[in-house]
């Protein structure tokens, strides 16, 4: 019983720090101003044109915030055993940032929970068993670059982003285009996969998979299945795999079962 009731409050404990992290990027955020037009699309490379076309958001308000829901399963390295993975996400558009906070299932009584974020150019990564012992806590330079890499990789869940001031593209050909992400001095960039109808279909760059990397490996994070969410078509399915030179790591893959814009956090109760 004693376990049960520490766990019981390690969990709370967690969900307040997440609430907390959520408040404070809500509070950063930017609202959302204004609405997609064709003429924004002028002077993209074509590939992208064809993809924000496709997505619907011509027509479609600029989101501030962004809330989803996911489903899946995940593993920490190669050989073990896929995890049971449910989490929640939060982002802002203006200044980029996100909370992720998943929980995954390791035995009968062991649950592991983390939180993965980025906000004011640093990311972070917390994990814990039974949200008592850490056994993840990560910060620092390869941490920031990987945070920021994976803020501008799920920008495909709100496009619009696309189209915001530190964002730019390069063309490369008829299927794919560079696109960067600048902030707080730093930048990102990645290579868009898009098909002949307008579906990104993968993303690929170089990421730093932990916080003592020496060097960034390529990621790859290919879309399995498309859905409809906020009148726009979008990734509803995808995987994420780290290239590594023993081999492919596919090591998450997730469904979105929920997403809105603009939606406030809840206030948080009790706390003291």
């Amino acid at each position: 019983m004693a376990g049960i009731g520490a766990e019981l409050a390690g969990h709370r404990a967690f969900t307040r720090l997440v609430r907390r992290d959520v408040q404070a990027l809500h509070a950063r955020a930017s609202p959302g101003a204004g609405v997609v037009t064709e003429e924004m699309l002028a002077g993209l490379p074509e590939p992208v044109r064809r993809y924000l076309r496709y997505t619907g958001v011509v027509g479609r308000p600029f989101p501030g915030t962004i809330r989803l829901h996911q489903e899946g399963r995940m593993r920490p390295g190669p050989g073990q055993p896929w995890l049971p993975l449910e989490a929640e996400e939060h982002y802002s558009v203006q200044p980029p940032g996100f909370v992720w906070a998943g929980t995954a299932r390791l035995g009968p009584l062991a649950v592991a929970r983390a939180r993965d974020m980025y906000a004011e150019g640093h990311g972070r990564m917390l994990v814990k068993v039974t949200s008592l012992w850490p056994v993840v806590d990560a910060s620092g330079e390869q941490m920031d670059q990987a945070a920021m890499m994976r803020n501008l990789n799920e920008m495909i869940w709100f496009p619009a982003a696309f189209l915001a001031g530190n964002v730019s593209f390069e063309a490369v050909d008829d299927s794919s285009a560079r696109v960067t992400l600048t902030d707080h001095g730093r930048a990102a960039t990645a290579t868009l996969v898009i098909d002949g109808q307008g579906r990104l279909t993968d993303f690929v760059a170089k990421r730093y998979r932990t916080a003592d990397s020496s060097d960034p490996e390529i990621w790859s994070t290919p879309v399995i299945g498309y859905g409809e969410f906020e009148g726009l078509r979008l990734p509803t399915r995808g995987k994420a795999i780290y290239k590594l030179p023993g081999g492919d790591l596919d090591y998450i893959d997730v469904t979105i079962t929920d997403l809105h814009y603009d939606t406030a956090p809840a206030p948080e109760q009790g706390a003291r």
